[in-house]
This record gives C-alpha cells, sequence and structure tokens, in this order.
C-alpha cells in the first residue's frame, strides 16, 4: 500500500498531474470518475494569492469528492510561499505541492518552478520553511534538472526528503527540454531505488497507453505513475491503464456515446464552476481532445468551438451521437 503519511493510495497509485488551464474542477471530477487515485490543482500563484488575486483564489476550490486532493503552489520567493502555505492549509486539502517543474519562460525565468533548479540551496530553504509551516503533507514536482548539465534529482531528491517531504514526482526531462524529445526515466529509477529513500517516488513524462505504463513500472520500480497531457479528453485512460496492470487484458475503448456524454458533463461542470460565458468559452480548447482521431468531423468542431449558444452546442453533441455510424474512430466505425 503506498501511503502519503496517512493517505492511502493503493497498491500502485495513478495521479492527475496539475496541469495550467486544465487540472480545474470539472476536468478533476472527469478524472476522478474515470480512476484518478490522487488529484492536484493548477499550480497557484503564492504572490497572486497573498494579493487577493481572483484567479489564484478560485484554483483554490475543491470538493470532497475529489478528495484526496493536493494544491500546488509556485513561486520563487521564500516567504511568499510559507505565507501561501499558511493560507491553503485553512481550506482543508489534503496535501500541499510544489511546483518545481514548470519551464514556461513566465515563470522559470522569475526563479519559479522549474527556474529554480537552478539554484538547489535555494530550493532547499524554501522547501524546509514550507513544511516548517504548515501540519499538512508536503509534496515535490520536479524535473531531472535544470539542463543536460544539471541533472542533480538524485541527490536532491534525497536532501528534500531528509527536511520533510513526504513524496515526489519527477518529470523525466530537464527544463531546458521543456515538453519535446522523450522523456528520460533513468534518473528517475535512480531515486527510486536510492536505499536512502524512503518517501513514495512517482514518476512523470510520456504514459499514454497501458503497454507503457507496465513496461516502466517494472522497469524503474517507481510507486506510482503522473499522468499529464494522456488524460487531456481521454479520463478514460487510468481506468484503462489500472485495468491493463491487474488483468494483462484492454477495456473496451470508450464509445462516440461515452464521449459525448463525457463532454456534455463537463460543459455543464465548467458552466456550474465558472458561469455560463466563461464556462462555454473554456470548453472549446477540449472538443479537439474528446474528439480526437474522429474521421469527417471537422464541420462539427467548428460547431462547437464557434458556438456561444449553449442549447446550440447541446444540439450539435446529440446530433454527433445520434448519427455515430457517420463517423469512424481509428479506421474501425464507432
Amino acid at each position: 500500500m503506498v501511503k502519503i503519511r496517512d493517505i492511502e493510495l493503493g497498491e500502485f497509485p495513478l495521479l492527475l498531474a496539475p496541469m495550467e488551464d486544465v487540472s480545474d474542477p470539472p476536468f478533476r471530477a472527469l478524472c476522478k470518475k474515470y480512476g484518478a487515485d490522487l488529484m492536484y490543482t493548477e499550480f497557484i500563484s503564492s504572490e497572486g494569492l497573498i494579493r487577493d488575486a481572483a484567479k489564484s483564489l478560485q484554483k483554490l476550490d475543491i470538493y470532497e469528492y475529489e478528495r484526496p486532493i493536493g494544491i500546488q503552489i509556485f513561486g520563487s520567493e521564500i516567504e511568499s510561499m510559507k505565507q501561501a502555505a499558511i493560507m491553503i492549509e485553512k481550506t482543508n486539502p489534503d496535501i500541499i505541492d510544489i511546483n518545481y517543474g514548470c519551464p514556461v519562460k513566465k515563470v522559470a525565468c522569475k526563479g519559479a518552478g522549474a527556474g529554480i533548479l537552478q539554484d538547489i540551496p535555494k530550493m532547499v530553504r524554501m522547501t524546509q520553511a514550507i513544511v516548517k509551516s504548515t501540519n499538512l503533507p508536503v509534496t515535490v514536482k520536479t524535473r531531472l534538472g535544470w539542463d543536460d548539465d544539471t541533472k542533480f534529482v538524485v541527490d536532491t531528491a534525497e536532501r528534500l526528503q531528509d527536511i520533510g517531504i513526504e513524496a515526489i514526482s519527477i518529470h523525466g526531462r530537464t527544463r531546458k527540454q521543456m515538453y519535446k524529445g522523450e522523456a528520460d526515466w533513468t534518473l528517475i529509477g535512480e531515486v527510486k531505488n536510492n536505499p536512502r529513500m524512503k518517501i513514495p517516488v512517482f514518476g512523470n513524462g510520456d504514459i499514454d497507453t497501458p503497454e507503457k505504463a507496465l513496461e516502466y513500472k517494472n522497469r524503474y520500480g517507481v510507486d506510482g505513475i503522473m499522468i499529464g497531457r494522456a488524460s487531456i479528453g481521454y479520463p478514460w485512460v487510468f481506468n484503462e491503464i489500472k485495468h491493463f496492470l491487474k488483468t494483462g487484458t484492454h477495456l473496451e475503448k470508450p464509445s462516440l456515446k461515452d464521449r459525448v456524454g463525457a463532454t456534455i458533463d463537463h460543459l455543464n461542470m465548467s458552466i456550474r464552476w465558472k458561469g455560463e460565458v466563461l464556462g462555454i468559452n473554456e470548453m472549446k480548447r477540449h472538443y479537439t481532445n474528446y474528439f480526437k482521431g474522429i474521421s469527417h468531423f471537422k464541420e462539427y468542431r467548428m460547431k462547437l468551438v464557434s458556438s456561444q449558444d449553449l442549447t446550440e452546442i447541446i444540439e450539435t453533441l446529440n446530433y454527433i451521437e445520434e448519427n455515430s455510424d457517420m463517423f469512424q474512430f481509428a479506421n474501425e466505425e464507432i
């Protein structure tokens, strides 16, 4: 049984990665429904929280059905991160996670996210300050290093464990790689197999099939896998991996009806959480992913992304479901 303090996550947990503008409550609800064992919020700016920035505060919304749930924070100032952790504890998540992995320029080049990988002593001091400021378990999400010359993650993980973090998730790329190339899990395996490491070690990067999940589980010995991009538009990935790990067989792929149903659920939850205008607008980025790989779909995708009328959008989705024989997916009729 993998545990973060007293939080039981199962024998080989699957985690939903924190993804900006993706891992909001509506998306998390679907991932939970389809098998995610532990989820994290979108990352939240420590400075934004302290300034009472509306967007940052909204990201603190968590719901009982999501548990266990971690709130992730990022920032470059130790005192601000410490204050943010104190604020977050009052919202009663299960875990506080520190983002030391975001590679985007506006974050990393200000010394936050993966930017702190250029200053490991500061990373350790910041982590220690956060651990001391809260009674909640603190976890870390990070990368192998800043670039190929600074892949210090094996030593860094040990140091972070020694000052009190209770789990670590490692993305198998450097900051310089961004999301390009293939994730290298070799050092993730070295962190896990370091005899001094006692906390759970989760691997992240490029897991997009049940076969790959099983291969990496066996090859690198990690305690669980964190899944990000493969879940966008495809929350079924969690249950598919679990089923394959347990039985060696594949679950039946979601039908077009399943995809339409999930899309409508996602849309309705987005509207309830964000209001109709914002909920409709922010769903537009998801339609392509829910119906990815379906032939002859461009006309209907354009209808979905161009409409601001909820009734029209639902009618289009219902039409797609009712006329599923018009479409093909992965070279087979749905």
